[in-house]
């Protein structure tokens, strides 16, 4: 199972975001997830907020649903709101692979 997560944070929280992904990437391992990749979006001229896009794979959906509710995960819910304003979760599955020839 893929997410592709959209996470919209206050700029002046940036390395306590930082702090949060890394802790709860470690959570995400524990579950047979991970942050696949992570994406800096470039500065959108309407606002100041720092945005990333992360790529999260989990093996289904009984493992994500275990990290949600891992116990060390929700205890990092304040730093999380804390830091990130906002957050638009897309779901899917592998596709195609392109290669070039």
């Amino acid at each position: 199972m893929i997410l592709i997560a959209t996470l919209t944070v206050h700029p002046d929280r940036i390395e306590a975001f930082r702090d949060y992904e890394r802790k709860a990437a470690r959570i995400m391992e524990r579950h047979g997830g991970g942050i696949e990749r992570a994406i800096e979006l470039a500065p959108d001229p309407e606002d100041f907020y720092h945005r990333e896009t992360h790529l999260v794979t989990f093996p289904d959906a009984k493992s994500l649903e275990a990290y949600r509710n891992d116990p060390d995960f929700k205890a990092l819910a304040s730093t999380r709101e804390a830091c990130i304003l906002a957050t638009a979760i897309r779901y899917g599955e592998p596709g195609p692979e392109y290669h070039s020839a």
